[in-house]
C-alpha cells in the first residue's frame, strides 16, 4: 500500500492550499504506480517555481530530476533532455539497444532521427530508474522543440508508472493536448495579508499593507518585492506607499523582457493604453491613424500581454505591466503619447482626462495648464482616470505661487482621504510645511488632519485638532468651520465623553445665524437634537431632529443621510432609519467615497440591532471591518469588531465572541474609544446572560455606564438597559435596575415606538410585584406584536414563560416558550435555545431537538462552519463569511471530522443533508 505524504502547509505558499493538495495527490499516486503529469500555467511571479519546489519537498524517496528552459538554448536540439536526464544516464544499459543508441546520440549530438524512437526511449529510461521519479521542467515554453515534444509524449503515457512529470509555463498559452493543466491565478486578499505578515514579522500597518496588496494585484512575487522595497519612512507611515512595482526587480525585468520582443509600433500603442487606463477602442483607433489599431495590437494579444475588456476596451492581462510599459518608455515618448491622447479626447465629458494629458505633457505654460487641470478636477469626477486627488497633486506641481500651490495640495489631500487613501493624504499634507500657506488653507489642512486622526488615531487628539481647525476656518469658510465642530463633537461621542460633546454643542449653538444655508442649518439642528437627547430632554430634542429630516432632501450627501438616519432612530422610526442609512451607503459607493462607507455602515448596523436583524448585522459588519482595515480606519474597525462580537453572542459562540470583543476593547483602550469598549462589554454581557451568568452580565453592563469614557457610553448604556435590568433583577440589585429603567422610559416614551415601549414594559414586568408581573408581560407582548423585532419578542416570551411556569401555570407557559424556541432555533441562537428547552422541560414537556444530532457534538462555531462547508463553501469562503482566518477554519474542520467520525466533505454533506 503506498505511503501518504503528511499534510504540511508551506509558509511560502500562502493561498495555494488547493493547488498543493493536487500536487500532493499526484506525487502520492506515483508511489502506487499511478503516475501522472501536470502543466502549471501562470503569469510571472505567481509561484510556478515555488509549486515545483513544493512537489520536490513531497517526493521523499523519489529520484528528482530538474531542468529549466533557457531561451538561448531553444535552438539547440535536445538541450532540454540533456539537462534533465544526465543524472540517470547510468540506467541507459537497461533500455533495448536501439533505444539506448537513439537516446545517447540525441544527448551527445542533438540528433533526433524522427519517429517514436526518441520519445519512447525517454519514457523507458524514466521507467527504468528503479525508484519513483519526479521530473520538473520549469519555463517549458523556452525548451527546444524535440525535448519538449519527447517529454509531452512521455507525460501522456504515465498510467501504471511510478513517474510524475511537472511542467511550468507562462500564462497566455494552453497545456498540450492530453496533459492536465493547473492555472495559478492571483492570491485572494486573505492570502496576501498573511504573506505580507510573513514578509514583515515586525508588522505592517493595516493601511500600508492594504496599499501594497492593491499594487501587487495578488501576485506573490510582486508583494515580496514591494515589501522589500519599503523605506523606513514608508514603514512608519510618514511617506506615501509605493504605487508601482520596484523598478529593476525580478518581476519588472520579466515584464520588460517580454515587452522588448514586441514590434515598436505595438509598443507605441501599448504606451497609450498605459498612459490612460480608460482609453476605449474609438479613441485608440483615432490615435493610431493612419495605421490600424487592431492590427498593431495583434502581436501583444498573441503574446498574452493585452486582452479584450468590458466597454469596448483593451487592457493589460496583468495590471502590474501597465507601470512597466510606461516607465520603460523614454520621457520624449511618454510626452508624445500624452499629447496625442489630449488631441483625441475632445468630448465634454473627457474634460478632466484631456486636461490631465495636457498637464503631464507640458503642452503649454505651466500655470495655465495647472489652472485648467484644477478647474476640471473641481468640476467633479465619479470614478475613472485620473483620480481627482492625482489631478490636484499634478496641478500643484505645476503651480509656482506658494499659496495657490498649498491650496491645491490641501485639495489633493482632501480627495485622497475621501478616496480611502489616508497615508497618501498625510504625505500630501506633509508637503505643505515648506510652503506659504494662507489662513484658509491652514484651516482646511487642520480639518483634514483632524479627520484623519478621528478615524485612525486618538479621539482626544482628534477633538483638539478639529476644534483648532474650526477656529482657523470660522471667519473664512463658515460651512467648513461648522463641519469641523461637528466632527469634534463626533470625536467626543466616540470617546463616550458626553460633557465635552455638550460643550461643543453649546459652542456651535452660539454661532447660528438665521441666514445660514440649508447644509449649515442642518448641522446646527443635528447637534442641537443630539445634545438635547444626551441631556435626557427627549421632547425638546424632537423638533430639531424632525428639522434634520425636513432639510436632508435638499443636501445630497452621504453624511447628511446618516444624520437623518440617526434622527429617525432617535425618534423611534427604525424603518425610515434603515431606508436612509441604506441610501447613504449607496450614495457613498456611487461617489467613490471609500472612506465614508465604514462609518455609514456603523449607523446602518445600529438600526439593524434595534430591529433584531443579526444576520444582516454580521454581513455588514464584516464588510465594514474589511473596508476600515484596508483604509487604515482603526477606530471604525473597533466598532465593527464589537458589532461582530455581539452577533457571536447572539449565536452563542463563546470563543469567537470573546476574541472579537477582546480586540474591540483593546482598540478602545489604545484610541480612547468609549463606544467600542462599551459595545464589546455589552457583547460579553449578552453572552453571560444567555449562559445564565447573571452576576457577570450585571458587572459588565455597569461598566458601560461609566462617564469617564473608559469603556462606557451613554448610547450603549441605553441600548443595553433591557439586559442590565434582567441581570440586575436576577442578582437582587433592584434599585440599580430601576435607575437604569428610568432613563430608558424617558426616551421610549418620547418615541412612541412599539419596539422601544415593549422593551421598557418587559423591564417593568421583571421589576413588578408577583401579582402585577403577568399583566405587564402581556402588555409588553402586545407592543412587541405591533413592532418589528422578532428576536426581542422571543426573549420576552421566554421570560414570561418562565414566570408562568414558576406560578404553576405550565400550560400557559408552554405556549409562549414554544414560540420563543422557534424564533431562537430559526436565529441560530444556541444558548437562548437551550434556555427555552430547559424551561419547556421544567413545564413538563419532553423537548426533542429540531436541530441535527451533529449539533449536539459540536460547539456553536463548529456547527456553523460545518453547515456552511456542507453547502459547498471553500475554507476561504467560510473564513471570509465568519471573519476567521483560513487556518482557523482548517483547524476547526479537523476537529469537526474527528468529533463526527468522518473523513471527507462528502461524508459531511451526507450527514447534514
Amino acid at each position: 500500500m503506498p505511503s501518504v505524504s503528511p499534510v504540511v502547509r508551506s509558509p511560502a505558499l500562502r493561498g495555494r492550499d488547493a493547488e498543493q493538495d493536487i500536487l500532493r495527490r499526484l506525487v502520492d499516486g506515483a508511489r502506487g504506480r499511478s503516475g501522472g503529469a501536470m502543466v502549471l500555467l501562470g503569469a510571472p511571479g505567481t509561484g510556478k517555481s515555488a509549486m515545483l519546489d513544493f512537489a520536490v519537498d513531497q517526493a521523499e524517496g523519489f529520484v528528482v530530476l530538474r531542468t529549466r528552459g533557457v531561451e538561448a538554448e531553444a535552438a539547440l536540439p535536445c538541450a532540454g533532455l540533456h539537462g534533465l536526464l544526465r543524472p540517470v544516464m547510468d540506467r541507459l544499459p537497461a533500455l533495448p539497444e536501439a533505444q539506448a543508441e537513439v537516446l545517447a546520440r540525441a544527448l551527445d549530438l542533438g540528433a533526433t532521427g524522427g519517429g517514436l524512437a526518441l520519445p519512447a526511449s525517454v519514457l523507458n529510461l524514466l521507467a527504468a530508474v528503479g525508484r519513483p521519479v519526479l521530473a520538473c521542467v520549469d519555463d517549458v515554453h523556452h525548451l527546444d522543440a524535440p525535448s519538449r515534444e519527447a517529454l509531452f509524449f512521455a507525460a501522456r503515457r504515465l498510467a501504471g508508472e511510478r513517474i510524475v512529470l511537472l511542467f511550468g509555463a507562462r500564462d497566455g498559452g494552453t497545456a498540450p493536448e492530453g496533459i492536465p493543466e493547473l492555472r495559478l491565478g492571483s492570491l485572494d486578499e486573505d492570502a496576501c495579508r498573511r504573506l505580507a505578515d510573513d514578509l514583515a514579522p515586525e508588522g505592517l500597518g493595516a493601511e500600508l499593507r492594504a496599499s501594497l496588496i492593491e499594487v501587487s494585484r495578488g501576485n506573490p512575487l510582486a508583494l515580496v518585492e514591494l515589501v522589500g522595497s519599503l523605506s523606513a519612512a514608508q514603514m512608519a507611515g510618514a511617506a506615501a506607499p509605493p504605487d508601482t512595482l520596484p523598478p529593476g526587480g525580478r518581476l519588472w525585468r520579466a515584464y520588460a523582457d517580454r515587452l522588448a520582443r514586441l514590434p515598436a509600433e505595438t509598443g507605441d500603442l501599448l504606451l497609450l493604453l498605459a498612459a490612460d487606463p480608460d482609453l476605449d477602442m474609438a479613441a485608440l483607433v483615432r490615435a493610431a491613424e493612419p495605421a490600424c489599431a487592431l492590427t498593431l495590437l495583434e502581436p501583444a494579444e498573441r503574446a498574452g500581454v493585452v486582452v479584450s475588456a468590458a466597454g469596448d476596451r483593451h487592457d493589460f492581462r496583468d495590471p502590474a505591466m501597465r507601470s512597466v510599459v510606461y516607465a520603460e518608455a523614454s520621457a520624449a515618448r511618454r510626452r508624445a503619447a500624452h499629447r496625442l491622447l489630449a488631441s483625441v479626447l475632445d468630448h465634454d465629458h473627457q474634460r478632466l482626462r484631456r486636461a490631465w494629458h495636457r498637464a503631464v505633457s507640458l503642452d503649454g505654460p505651466g500655470e495655465r495648464l495647472a489652472d485648467e487641470l484644477a478647474a476640471a478636477a473641481s468640476a467633479g469626477s465619479r470614478g475613472g482616470y485620473p483620480a481627482p486627488w492625482l489631478a490636484f497633486e499634478r496641478a500643484a506641481e505645476l503651480t509656482a505661487r506658494g499659496d495657490v500651490k498649498a491650496a491645491r495640495l490641501a485639495a489633493a489631500a482632501h480627495r485622497a482621504w475621501h478616496a480611502g487613501l489616508p497615508q497618501r493624504a498625510r504625505s500630501l499634507l506633509t508637503r505643505l510645511r515648506s510652503l506659504t500657506v494662507s489662513e484658509e488653507t491652514r484651516g482646511q489642512a487642520e480639518l483634514i488632519r483632524g479627520s484623519l486622526e478621528l478615524r485612525s488615531g486618538k479621539t482626544g487628539s482628534a477633538r483638539d485638532e478639529l476644534l483648532s481647525a474650526a477656529g482657523w476656518l470660522l471667519d473664512r469658510d463658515r460651512g467648513r468651520a461648522v463641519r469641523a465642530l461637528l466632527r469634534a463633537s463626533e470625536a467626543s461621542y466616540l470617546a463616550g465623553d458626553s460633557s465635552r460633546f455638550l460643550a461643543i454643542a453649546r459652542q456651535a449653538a452660539a454661532l447660528r445665524r438665521p441666514d445660514d444655508p440649508a447644509a449649515t442649518q442642518l448641522m446646527f439642528e443635528y447637534l442641537a437634537g443630539i445634545a438635547a437627547t444626551f441631556r435626557g430632554r427627549h421632547r425638546e430634542a424632537a423638533d430639531p431632529l424632525r428639522r434634520v429630516l425636513e432639510l436632508a432632501p435638499s443636501v445630497g450627501n452621504p453624511s447628511v443621510l446618516v444624520w437623518a438616519g440617526v434622527a429617525s432612530l432617535l425618534l423611534g422610526d427604525d424603518v425610515q432609519a434603515l431606508r436612509l442609512s441604506t441610501r447613504a451607503v449607496e450614495a457613498a459607493r456611487v461617489r467613490g467615497a471609500v472612506s465614508a462607507v465604514p462609518q455609514v455602515l456603523e449607523f446602518m448596523i445600529q438600526t439593524e440591532i434595534w430591529m433584531g436583524r443579526y444576520a444582516s448585522v454580521a454581513t455588514n459588519a464584516v464588510e465594514g471591518l474589511r473596508l476600515a482595515q484596508e483604509s487604515g480606519q482603526l477606530n471604525s474597525a473597533g466598532q465593527h469588531l464589537a458589532w461582530l462580537a455581539l452577533t457571536s453572542a447572539v449565536e452563542g459562540d463563546e470563543e469567537t465572541c470573546r476574541i472579537r470583543a477582546g480586540g474591540a476593547i483593546e482598540l478602545a483602550g489604545a484610541h480612547g474609544l468609549g463606544v467600542a469598549g462599551a459595545l464589546g462589554n455589552w457583547a460579553l454581557a449578552h453572552l453571560d446572560l444567555a449562559a445564565g451568568r447573571h452576576a457577570g452580565a450585571a458587572k459588565r453592563l455597569r461598566a458601560t455606564a461609566r462617564a469617564d469614557g473608559t469603556n462606557g457610553h451613554l448610547v450603549v448604556r441605553v441600548m443595553a438597559t433591557p439586559h442590565l435590568v434582567e441581570a440586575a433583577v436576577r442578582t437582587g440589585e433592584h434599585e440599580q435596575a430601576r435607575a437604569a429603567l428610568r432613563v430608558l422610559d424617558r426616551w421610549a416614551g418620547s418615541t412612541r415606538s412599539p419596539d422601544r415601549l415593549a422593551l421598557a414594559a418587559r423591564c417593568h414586568a421583571l421589576l413588578a410585584a408577583p401579582g402585577e408581573a403577568e399583566e405587564r408581560f402581556r402588555d409588553a407582548l402586545d407592543l412587541h406584536h405591533q413592532g418589528l423585532c422578532e428576536f426581542e419578542t422571543a426573549r420576552t416570551q421566554l421570560l414570561f414563560g418562565s414566570v408562568l411556569r414558576r406560578n404553576r401555570r405550565p400550560g400557559a407557559a408552554r405556549e409562549h416558550l414554544h414560540s420563543a424556541l422557534e424564533t431562537f432555533e430559526r436565529s441560530g441562537a444556541r444558548l437562548w435555545t437551550e434556555q427555552a428547552r430547559a424551561e419547556l422541560r421544567g413545564a413538563g414537556e419532553a423537548v426533542r431537538s429540531r436541530g441535527h444530532k451533529a449539533a449536539e457534538k459540536l460547539t456553536a462555531q463548529q456547527f456553523q462552519i460545518a453547515r456552511i462547508v456542507a453547502d459547498g463553501a471553500t475554507n476561504r469562503e467560510v473564513a471570509a463569511r465568519l471573519y476567521l482566518s483560513p487556518r482557523t477554519v482548517e483547524h476547526h474542520l479537523r476537529n469537526i471530522f474527528a468529533k463526527l467520525d468522518i473523513r471527507s466533505r462528502v461524508e459531511l454533506v451526507r450527514l447534514l443533508s
